[in-house]
């Protein structure tokens, strides 16, 4: 597959030409001013070979022509956050090609090669480069998750960055038949949510309902009774009144930390429990799930105000659905992107 990427700072690798134009000679190949990139293609040694995109370029080098880009390759290309090419231990993930139901290319290190069926609109060209669709994409991840709750946090980061809806990957679903890993595939679709900001909020929510309790809405602003936004938990129950917070690393730094007491003040203003999971959490997570059914059990045992809505005022505009975000005009979206980095 001869590759004509139209996205600036990456270079396709090319094969041996003879000539010397169109790519290094045989004997040049060999030198030390090329690498070779791939089976039987080279790119200049100057090029990094590190950089994620790079590394997707040169993985579809030399691919047959119905072959793509999938998995998380083919959602980062496509320019979702949080696929960013690596695993829980910071070591590369090899790249995914889906290439059908063909085998003429052989495994190599750092390429992942997935074999079998593509649907007839599977694949698309995306600044010169071949990739699946990103319900295909969002579904091979899914097939190679480790776990219920890493696909539940693929689906929901792909959501995230309007890639796909949920609705839309329920229809691709329906496409797929009784083809393996569908079953996980339909159950991370149902325990995802489109307002999910964080993978580890997908871990807070799956940690949630699981422990029995009513399913928490995602990333809801609270208003007081004046229409004014108060604050935007990141899980929130507004029958029980219980709100639930994820703090990570990031939440220990000085200025961070006083925004966090700041916010917390705020819920004890409104007369609303909030329970805060931290990293250290993830390693066990009887402690919040005990801290969990304690503050469901406070709000329970004693009499309520209901001082604050979740009934969006005149002129807030809802971020809360693929569907709502897509049609924002590209003023709004910035505008209103600064809503996820609080």
């Amino acid at each position: 597959m001869d590759l004509l990427l139209t996205r600036p700072g990456l270079v396709a690798p090319v094969p041996v030409d003879p000539s010397g134009l169109a790519g290094p000679t045989r004997g040049q190949a060999r030198g030390p001013r090329w690498r070779a990139a791939s089976t039987n293609r080279f790119v200049p040694i100057e090029v990094d070979p590190t950089l994620v995109d790079q590394r997707i370029v040169e993985a579809i080098a030399g691919a047959p022509d119905r072959a793509a880009v999938t998995g998380w390759a083919g959602l980062r290309w496509r320019g979702a956050e949080y696929f960013d090419g690596y695993d829980s231990r910071m070591q590369p993930r090899p790249v995914p090609i889906a290439v059908g139901d063909r085998k003429p290319l052989r495994s190599r290190a750092g390429v992942e090669l997935r074999f079998g069926w593509l649907l007839e609109n599977d694949v698309v060209a995306v600044d010169g480069l071949p990739v699946t669709r990103p319900e295909r994409s969002v579904f091979d991840d899914v097939c190679r998750a480790g776990s219920l709750e890493q696909a539940v946090q693929i689906v929901s980061m792909a959501c995230r960055s309007d890639m796909v809806s949920l609705d839309e990957l329920l229809s691709y679903r329906c496409l797929l038949g009784s083809r393996q890993f569908t079953a996980r595939f339909a159950d991370a679709i149902a325990l995802s949510d489109e307002n999910l900001w964080s993978p580890l909020e997908a871990t807070m929510l799956l940690l949630w309902v699981g422990r029995g309790f009513r399913r928490p809405l995602c990333n809801r602003p609270i208003f007081d009774l004046a229409g004014n936004h108060v604050v935007t938990p990141d899980l929130f129950d507004p029958i029980a009144g219980v709100a639930g917070e994820y703090d990570g690393v990031v939440h220990s730094r000085l200025r961070v930390q006083r925004r966090d007491v700041d916010r917390d003040a705020c819920y004890r203003d409104l007369d609303l429990e909030v329970v805060t999971m931290v990293s250290d959490d993830l390693r066990d997570t009887s402690s919040f799930e005990r801290r969990l059914a304690s503050a469901y059990r406070r709000v329970a045992e004693r009499p309520r105000r209901r001082d604050w809505t979740i009934d969006l005022p005149d002129g807030w505009i809802d971020t809360s659905t693929v569907s709502a975000r897509r049609a924002l005009t590209e003023a709004d979206r910035r505008r209103l992107s600064a809503r996820r980095l609080g």
